[in-house]
């Protein structure tokens, strides 16, 4: 196809997200000319369809939660919550998504000035020299140039081959955060974040969830943050089935309920749900792209191999968050596109290094680790010893009302450097912020251990739990040092 016109740009970004903007607001600020092809939404996953809209969820239903366990945690408290108007939340979600949307997105990219084209974008041309191929409501066919190019299109919920399930109307994270109505039970497909974050929001919203998990709840983790978690789900009524593998799904005729079969403990056992939700993983978005005529490879799972600077198979295409396959956290995206535009306009040779990446799952407890897990620390050849802190022996915790959870620090017994932190508790996304300046910094068990700490905050508990590593903690007066 002959273009209409040619428009030759420094940097040619496809994908509006988290890692998009950050590309175009360095860029923008070193003097280049940037284009934005934007298919959809602008904002990416994050603003749209992910963080943003699930942590308001999130903490609209622990809030109801709340409102419902303070009895019980707190004596003189007389608490209750009426069911949920599902629409009107889901409604005060949609005008918060399009107010950040529009302020951090829109709005910022016309401050900057760098132009943004809705369509779809292919590449085309040769390896030595691609194009993007632009068709959409401006123009069909349109090609552009540009001296370096973006792929910045991110990942979609992947759905598994089971049988049945093609012909059932399955609920992902997306379009189950689109319901007009609470179910009244659902079944939940998977045991990663998604899974563990949408089981306890429906959960807390007045749904019966069954989790069907393959090994165990968030299994990339510490186990011990499995076991914590596990007893948390049970304590608001959610059902985990560990060591489950789907086969099929269908719909009873006769009421209307998905029906999924597991090998469960080396038998089939069925589960019964209004509703079902697949939250198996993401895959990230490149099918449509013709990346194979520009030379750009790809990995099973559709992820473009990139070097660790970002630069693809071709030297003048990179890519930029989900895309390749990476940790799916949107800081990961932006601090992708920062290193992608400095490597590529300003030959700074920087490499992406996740060695003190903070993860985080916004469950009630939440979980978040930064580092290594003790299997990993064993896995890299370090001889590592390792200390779990109950929270009862955190002062805050106890006063919270709420001991439900553990600190964990990995340490390298060699050189008492601390390698990991695990925490599964309230503000545990703090304790991991904390634990990414410990780790950066190189920093003992020693050192932690008579470190200035606050005392009742949660973050103190990573100084208890390094002084636990020498002492007996349960002899510790509340306040002493």
């Amino acid at each position: 196809m002959t273009g209409e016109s040619v428009l030759d740009y420094d940097l040619a970004i496809i994908g509006s997200g988290g890692g998009a903007f950050a590309a175009a607001i360095r860029a923008t600020n070193l003097g280049k000319r940037v284009l934005m092809v934007e298919r959809d939404t602008i904002g990416g996953t994050c603003v749209n369809t992910g963080c943003i809209p699930s942590k308001a969820l999130l903490a609209a239903a622990e809030a109801r939660h709340v409102s419902l366990d303070a009895s019980r945690r707190f004596a003189g408290i007389r608490t209750s919550a009426a069911p949920v108007e599902m629409a009107d939340l889901i409604e005060a979600k949609r005008s918060l998504v399009e107010t950040m949307r529009a302020e951090k997105y829109v709005d910022l990219a016309a401050d900057y000035g760098w132009e943004i084209r809705q369509g779809t974008a292919v590449f085309a041309g040769t390896p030595s020299d691609p194009v993007l191929e632009i068709n959409g409501p401006e123009g069909a066919g349109t090609r552009v140039s540009a001296e370096n190019y973006l792929v910045a299109t991110g990942s979609a919920p992947w759905i598994p081959s089971v049988q049945g399930l093609a012909d059932v109307e399955y609920l992902t994270s997306t379009s189950a955060m689109e319901l007009d109505e609470v179910p009244a039970s659902m079944l939940i497909v998977g045991g990663g974040y998604v899974a563990l974050e949408q089981a306890q929001l429906f959960a807390r919203l007045g749904t019966k969830v069954t989790m069907l998990v393959r090994s165990r709840l968030a299994s990339a983790e510490e186990p011990e943050a499995a076991h914590a978690l596990m007893g948390v789900f049970t304590d608001e009524g959610i059902r985990v089935v560990p060591g489950a593998t789907v086969s099929s799904i269908r719909v009873d005729p006769a009421s209307g309920d998905v029906v999924a079969a597991a090998a469960v403990s080396g038998g089939q056992e069925e589960f019964r749900a209004a509703r079902v939700l697949i939250a198996t993983g993401r895959r990230p978005v490149t099918g449509a792209l013709n990346l194979d005529a520009v030379g750009v490879r790809t990995g099973d799972r559709g992820e473009i191999l990139v070097q660790a600077t970002l630069r693809s198979t071709n030297p003048r295409i990179w890519a930029a968050g989900d895309v390749v396959g990476h940790r799916e956290f949107v800081y990961v995206a932006a601090a992708h596109g920062t290193l992608m535009v400095e490597n590529a306009f300003r030959g700074a040779g920087r490499e992406v290094d996740y060695r003190h990446l903070p993860r985080v799952t916004f469950t009630g407890p939440a979980l978040a680790a930064v580092g290594m897990t003790d299997k990993e620390a064993n896995q890299a050849g370090i001889r590592c010893m390792c200390r779990v802190l109950p929270l009862k022996f955190v002062p805050r915790a106890l006063v919270n009302r709420d001991t439900r959870g553990f600190i964990k620090i990995v340490a390298d017994a060699d050189t008492d450097r601390i390698v990991g932190i695990t925490a599964v508790g309230k503000e545990a996304g703090d304790i991991a912020a904390a634990g990414v300046y410990i780790l950066e910094a190189g920093m003992t068990v020693e050192q932690v251990a008579n470190l200035w700490s606050p005392y009742l905050t949660m973050a103190e508990g990573i100084k208890i739990a390094a002084q636990s590593f020498n002492t007996d903690v349960s002899k510790l007066s509340c306040c002493a040092a």
